[in-house]
Order: C-alpha cells, then sequence, then structure tokens
C-alpha cells in the first residue's frame, strides 16, 4: 500500500524548472521530500486521514528562491533601525534618523541604513556628510550605511568615538578636514563596531529570515564576517526557530579558525552549512572605488570632488580592496584547505585579477569558486570562467543602476554601462549563473522583473532562465544542486507559491504577491486569505 503523503499541493501550476521545464497540478511531499508530480486527480490517492492537502486555486508554484548572496544582519538592521532606502535627499534621510533616534531615545547609537545618493537629485547627489548627520543629534553617534555598505557617512560624535581605528586613508577630505564620509576598510570599521551581540542578532536574524521567506526565499548564502550569526543561525535552528537555509560564506579573516577547529565548505546540515571563503579584490561602482582598466567617466567633475582631492588615496580608476598579491595567497591557502572561495570582484581590471588567482586553482568538477558580482566581465573573462567551472553569482536588481543617465552611465559612460551585467551572455559562454540580492533590497522577483526588463539584449532573459537562476543557480553555486533548486522526486520540499504567473505578466512581475513559502514540506509564510 502507498504511504500517504504529508503535504498536496493541488490545482496548481507546478513548474518543475528543470530542462526543459514541465509543468503539473499537483505535488506530493512526504517527510520534507517531493515524492509525486502530476495532475491533481492522480495524485489524490495519496491523500490519507492526516494529509493537509492545499488547493492552489490554480496558482504558480515554483522551487523556493535561493539568494546567492546576502547581508542578513544588515537586512535585519534595515527593519529594526532607519530604513533610508527610499529617502529621495539628504534631507529625508537626516528626517528618518530623527524620528528613529525619538522612538528609541535610550539606545546609544543612532543607525540608518540603505541610502543612495546616486538616486537624489543633481544637486544633492553626493554621500551624507557629518554636517547633515550633525542636525540629527550632536550628542549620540550617528551612522548611516550606503546601500552598497562600501560608504559609510558618520556624524562628528562617531568619527570622535571611532577616529583610533579609522585609516586616514580611506576618510574623505575638504580643506583638511574629515567630511563623515568613510569608505572601504575605513566602512568596514564601523561596520564591525555596529555588530550586533547574540540577543540583538537573534532579534536582527528573526526580522531577516522572517522578511526573507515572506518573499519566497527559502535559502540564504549570507556572507559573514567578525559576527556571532554563525551561532545565533545554529541556536535558532536547534530552537526550531530558522525558517529557511542559511549557508555561511565566512569571511577570509576566519579562514586559519576554521581551519584550525576542521570546519571545511559543506560541513553542517540541512538548515545551516558551511560554504565559501568571502574575499574582496575591488569596492564597487557607487562608491568609486571598483577597479577599472580606463578611469571613470565622471572622475575629476565637480560632482567628485572630495574623491580628486591630494589626500585622498583612491585614484580616477578605482582601488583595491584587497592588494592582488595578497589576493594570489589567500586562494593559495584556502584552495589547499578545500575551502570553496568566493570573491567580490566588480570593475574589469578586479575581475582579471580575480580570474587569474582562481583559475589557477579552480577544479571544474569539485572546487566550484565564484566570482562575486563580476558586473564588467568581458567575453574573454566569461569563456575562462567557463572553462574553470568559476559560479558568476550576480545581482540582477544592480540593473536598477544601468538605464540611460542613471549611475553606470554617469561613473562609465554609455559604452562600458551597457557591458555590466551581460546575463545573456554569461549563460550563452556556459557559466553557471547564481542570483542574488546583496539585500539591495531582498527581494527575488524585483530581481527577476530586471533581469527580464533589461535594457539591452546582452542583459536580459526570458522568464525561465532568471527564474533558474534564483534556485538552480544558487543550489548549484551552494553544492545543492541534487537536492535543491528544482522540483522532481527526491528533491526537497522547498516550494514557493505566487498569486500570478511571471510568465503571463512579465512587465510587471515585481508586483507578483507571494501567497505561501514551505521549506522541507513545511509552510513558513502563508498569507491565503483567511
Amino acid at each position: 500500500m502507498t504511504e500517504a503523503a504529508d503535504r498536496l499541493l493541488i490545482d496548481a501550476e507546478v513548474h518543475t524548472l528543470t530542462e526543459p521545464d514541465s509543468v503539473h497540478e499537483a505535488v506530493a511531499i512526504r517527510d520534507g521530500e517531493i515524492v509525486r508530480l502530476g495532475a491533481t486527480d492522480e495524485l489524490e490517492f495519496l491523500a490519507g486521514v492526516e494529509t493537509d492537502v492545499i488547493d492552489c486555486g490554480g496558482r504558480v508554484v515554483l522551487p523556493g528562491f535561493i539568494d546567492a548572496h546576502t547581508h542578513m544582519e544588515q537586512l535585519g538592521q534595515h527593519l529594526v533601525h532607519a530604513d533610508l532606502s527610499t529617502a529621495a535627499s539628504a534631507g529625508e534621510c537626516v528626517d528618518l534618523l530623527r524620528a528613529d533616534a525619538d522612538d528609541d531615545p535610550d539606545r546609544e547609537w543612532v543607525l540608518g541604513f540603505g541610502y543612495d545618493e546616486s538616486e537624489w537629485s543633481a544637486a544633492d547627489s553626493t554621500p551624507l556628510t557629518r554636517t547633515e548627520l550633525d542636525r540629527v543629534s550632536e550628542e549620540r553617534p550617528v551612522v548611516a550605511m550606503r546601500v552598497d555598505l562600501h560608504t559609510a557617512s558618520l556624524n562628528t560624535v562617531a568619527l570622535e568615538r571611532l577616529a583610533d581605528d579609522l585609516p586616514d586613508a580611506d576618510l574623505r577630505h575638504e580643506d583638511g578636514e574629515p567630511t563623515g564620509v568613510a569608505v572601504e576598510d575605513a566602512a568596514t570599521v564601523v561596520r564591525e563596531r555596529l555588530t550586533a551581540d547574540c540577543e540583538e542578532m537573534r532579534t536582527l536574524l528573526a526580522a531577516a529570515t522572517a522578511d526573507a521567506v515572506e518573499r519566497g526565499v527559502t535559502g540564504v548564502h549570507d556572507k559573514v564576517r567578525g559576527s556571532v550569526a554563525p551561532r545565533v543561525y545554529r541556536d535558532m535552528a536547534a530552537d526550531g526557530d530558522l525558517p529557511l537555509r542559511v549557508r555561511i560564506d565566512y569571511w577570509s579573516d576566519h579562514l586559519e579558525a576554521l581551519v584550525e577547529v576542521g570546519v571545511g565548505t559543506n560541513d553542517g546540515d540541512g538548515r545551516v552549512r558551511t560554504g565559501a571563503i568571502k574575499s574582496f579584490s575591488d569596492g564597487s561602482f557607487g562608491s568609486r572605488t571598483a577597479k577599472l582598466r580606463e578611469p571613470y567617466a565622471d572622475a575629476g567633475r565637480d560632482d567628485a570632488a572630495e574623491l580628486a582631492t591630494s589626500d585622498d588615496a583612491t585614484d580616477e580608476r578605482g582601488q583595491w580592496v584587497v592588494d592582488p598579491a595578497d589576493l594570489d595567497d589567500l586562494v593559495e591557502r584556502a584552495d589547499a584547505e578545500g575551502f570553496q572561495l568566493c570573491v567580490h570582484a566588480i570593475g574589469d581590471d578586479a575581475i582579471e585579477e580575480t580570474l587569474s588567482a582562481l583559475e589557477s586553482t579552480a577544479d571544474p568538477d569539485c572546487s566550484r569558486h565564484r566570482i562575486e558580482h563580476a558586473e564588467l566581465a568581458t567575453d574573454d573573462h566569461l569563456e575562462r570562467m567557463a572553462e574553470a567551472g568559476i559560479v558568476a553569482s550576480m545581482q540582477p536588481n544592480f540593473l536598477r543602476w544601468a538605464a540611460a543617465g542613471g549611475l553606470y552611465d554617469r561613473r562609465l559612460g554609455e559604452g562600458r554601462r551597457d557591458r555590466t551585467n551581460r546575463f545573456r551572455r554569461v549563460l550563452e559562454a556556459g557559466v553557471t549563473l547564481a542570483f542574488g540580492s546583496d539585500c539591495m533590497p531582498l527581494d527575488p522577483l524585483l530581481g527577476v522583473q530586471h533581469a527580464v526588463n533589461a535594457p539591452t539584449d546582452a542583459q536580459r532573459l526570458s522568464v525561465t532562465d532568471a527564474l533558474r537562476a534564483y534556485t538552480q543557480g544558487g543550489a548549484e553555486a551552494g553544492f545543492d544542486g541534487d537536492r535543491l533548486g528544482a522540483l522532481e522526486p527526491g528533491t526537497r520540499g522547498d516550494l514557493v507559491v505566487l498569486e500570478e504567473s511571471p510568465w503571463a505578466h512579465s512587465d510587471r512581475i515585481d508586483e507578483i504577491e507571494v501567497t505561501m513559502t514551505l521549506v522541507d514540506g513545511d509552510v513558513v509564510f502563508d498569507d491565503r486569505p483567511t
């Protein structure tokens, strides 16, 4: 006698996202695993007395989304502290920070996250300064993190508190005085100072993971540095409070400790696993610190004046966050210990140095090293990545800056703007493409919307390919292609139910609502009408 299913989804439009994609009406899950797909009347015999039968009412069912590049602590901070992502000016940022300060007058630090001055008017398009943040408070330290986390803005109190730890070369100056704008290593110092303790971290991660599953995310690859997040994730999992899967990519300064305690890539259980060793090569376009072969198009303009001062270490082609020789050494050490590596590289010069380091050790069958962002990869880069089996971990939501007149246009000029984020070309080259959000913001359907409606043919993907990059791509990047990323008998019951079809509404995918999210067959988010 066939054993009954624990959960049965019927009257649905179930897309497996296999190659080719196949569509079914129903899916059956037992012990957290998909056991059968087919027509509703073919699977109804699996409904037992205790089976939870969910009538999807014709809704679309997909594999759960896997966000291959996240910062969950920072997402939690967005949700718990001041969210500056909607601010349209420096003045609005100040108002939001003041409101947050008033809401919690006993908290020592006033924190805001996600501002993006590139979206503001031309007259107000520079990073927040200490003069502006002093309007929030002259007694409490105030910090606002730019959306890319490569720039931090501090008020005078915060600057004074951190003065001994902030490298002067990464502080912006005007007339010899610090403006309150900190980039790269200095911004890292600020982020480390803001890192939460265990109690606060649990609050942040609870908020972040709840937000993620509401958006259909069933797994994240979280980039972690100097944080108690790994411990908190495991505590949450042990307590049954972790609603999704977490793959922890540890910053490179954790390498020796991981080796010492014997923790390696893919160690862990079904909910929390060790991922890659994470490093950097360059910075970001927004902060003008991504390393380019040719100068920035707006280098020397009036709006770049603070970057051209004589005491600023940033040159007109960006800067190295990790020197190429140091990166070579890290790659050799980590690879020798059997670790996967994921390296942030945005500019074409940075991608060249990163690829040269990774391809010297990459084994297409087992190492699965990754380049994070790879925004300005050339055809030669992509061909070499395919040959070495290196994953392109990219962010489709970054196309928000790729329109004519946008940030990339101003920073790079039209020619290089159109060569950024060429997702179709990545797939044509045979490179594994894994989509993530970098929490700018965490929202897979927004990312799919950008990829499907991208400005150029080389950037644009079909709906199916964009969804695969947010499901199969992340699974492959995380050595999980055999259990996640597609819906087949034997894979885990990680599903998302959408209110409408992305194929039928390809011009407004970002407006489609997530109705339900399941992980291991358990409902972790349910927005069905009562």
